[in-house]
């Protein structure tokens, strides 16, 4: 079964005391800090910035695509930092849990919810910009390639592409989303139905950790590199990059995408397609797209079948005869191009534009959105090929054998205000309540990077794991548990956290530690543990 993305769219711990830097009252030494930590030839100015720096705002709002969270109400980070190597991202955590500072990282801001960036409260931690990590370095000899959280798909694809015509990397479709999270929670596309997620094609990542310490494969264990493939990497530290597995493909591959309305019989295809799906060969994806277009001076709506395959248009069309003759493709409907040229396709872009447009992170538009998410277990067999082989145990993403394919619920709006909000939050959320007959049941489950705050989320300063598993029993089923049981282990203090983090549970007492209130701290060297002095 094809690996489908179905879009729905209406165009449409510890409790750290907190220091008041934003008095500036502890400034001097929260820049001491840093200084003790980077090169003494580091431009602190290119590095920190406060509120009142010039280039706060521009900086804050690069990368945020989602304006329900750009708006002048939404709280803003106390400063941001901006690291240019692992060790400035060192320091930044050492320096931020020293100062009781929490913090949070983003590296591309597709972030439904706006996690990576903001906080309910204001003034209450520091904004971890990754956007300067962006170096992308292929191994073509040994079919690898390291590459950085700020870097995006897009990016990652392209510096591949440049290498070989004959490598590519399983993630998804959308250029502008950058790997340090797309990575983190799973990563599912074109490639999916061969070769799995891009999170079951890591080979090793640099991270680091709530102790400051920067962590490889080996050095952080067989219990996080485990956790940080498909848990959500916010939740046990900073991932610094990605060491990933680079795969196969031909030197051919093939495309169609054929609309049909209601009045062509969008519904009896749209039911044909879940029950033909699953014979799909594995080289094949088909996913289907139904939104509201403009016809004419007419609103309707239209499914477009979208298809890749690794392969020349003659068995694109043999396998499309054999299973799915009703949808109609033709000769004329299928392109055929190189792997790279089908990635810019996937994005959207189909009138043969070149593939340096991968690279071009301004592409994204910016707009009003909210997403929800779905797994459907019936009436059909699962996803099929690759994704049915994988364990739903071998990384903490679950949905593997048994699901069908996945829907995004996706509304999205340009109009200001509340009422527009509320109209269109409205819809997703009813569309969501009408769906629940027909979707995975105990739990109903969901993907983890189309975050869904309508979910639950934890409380501020005290992450419940049994309030979480409302949540997290939705993303990860079986592995919330063994999740939060790692986070026990390495940040038993839950100093990296957000809403919808996962919350320490210790292996012990299956409690969270007791909240302790940190007002100094003592640090030796980066690899000796921090500890607090109450």
């Amino acid at each position: 079964m094809a690996a489908v993305s179905y879009y729905l769219s209406l165009s449409v711990v510890a409790c750290l005391c907190i220091f008041s830097v934003s008095s500036l009252s502890d400034h001097e030494s929260f820049l001491r800090c840093f200084s003790s930590h980077v090169s003494p030839t580091t431009n602190l100015s290119q590095l920190l910035y406060l509120p009142n720096s010039p280039d706060y705002s521009s900086l804050l709002f690069s990368s945020i695509q989602n304006l329900r969270f750009a708006s002048s109400e939404t709280p803003k980070p106390l400063l941001i930092v901006a690291p240019a190597d692992e060790f400035q991202v060192q320091a930044s955590v050492i320096c931020c849990r020293s100062h009781g500072l929490p913090i949070r990282a983003r590296s591309g801001g597709h972030d439904y919810e706006g996690l990576s960036y903001r906080s309910e409260k204001a003034g209450s931690f520091v904004l971890l910009d990754l956007e300067k990590l962006r170096s992308v370095t292929v191994d073509v000899e040994h079919g690898v390639a390291w590459v950085e959280a700020g870097a995006t798909l897009g990016e990652l694809y392209y510096k591949v592409s440049e290498k070989s015509g004959r490598l590519g990397f399983p993630a998804g479709v959308c250029p502008t989303v950058a790997v340090g999270g797309h990575l983190s929670g799973g990563g599912f596309g074109p490639l999916s139905r061969k070769y799995g997620l891009a999170a079951d094609n890591i080979l090793d990542a640099k991270m680091v950790d709530a102790d400051g310490r920067i962590l490889d494969k080996e050095s952080m264990g067989e219990n996080l590199f485990w956790a940080i493939r498909g848990g959500g990497g916010a939740s046990f530290g900073i991932i610094i990059s990605w060491k990933v597995k680079l795969v196969h493909v031909p030197a051919t591959v093939s495309v169609f995408t054929v609309r049909r309305t209601m009045e062509q019989g969008a519904i009896e295809l749209v039911h044909r397609w879940q029950n033909i799906a699953h014979k799909l060969h594995e080289d094949l994806l088909l996913r289907v797209d139904i939104v509201h277009v403009n016809r004419g001076d007419r609103r309707v709506v239209e499914a477009a079948f979208k298809s890749s395959f690794l392969g020349h248009c003659d068995g694109l069309l043999r396998h499309m005869g054999e299973h799915f003759p009703a949808l109609g493709v033709e000769r004329n409907d299928c392109r055929e191009m190189s792997w790279i040229d089908s990635a810019v396709y996937a994005a959207g872009y189909t009138n043969g534009e070149p593939a340096e447009i991968l690279v071009n992170r301004e592409l994204q538009p910016k707009d009003f959105n909210k997403g929800k998410s779905d797994y459907v277990t019936e009436p059909i067999p699962p996803w099929g090929g690759r994704m049915s082989e994988i364990s739903e145990s071998d990384i903490p993403f679950p949905h593997r054998k048994g699901n069908l394919f996945i829907i995004l619920y996706l509304s999205t709006w340009r109009d200001e205000g509340v009422a527009a909000s509320t109209k269109h939050l409205g819809w997703i959320r009813s569309m969501f309540r009408f769906m629940t007959p027909y979707v995975s049941k105990r739990p109903r489950a969901a993907y983890l990077n189309y975050r869904d705050l309508d979910l639950g989320r934890n409380e501020e300063g005290n992450a419940s794991y049994r309030k979480a598993m409302a949540w997290g029993e939705r993303y990860f089923k079986n592995n919330f548990r063994r999740l939060a049981m790692v986070k026990g282990e390495v940040d038993p203090h839950n100093f990296f956290s957000n809403e919808q983090s996962v919350p320490p549970l210790l292996a012990e007492t299956g409690e969270r530690p007791q909240k302790i209130c940190s007002t100094s701290m003592s640090i030796s060297d980066q690899r000796s543990p921090i500890k607090y002095m109450l």
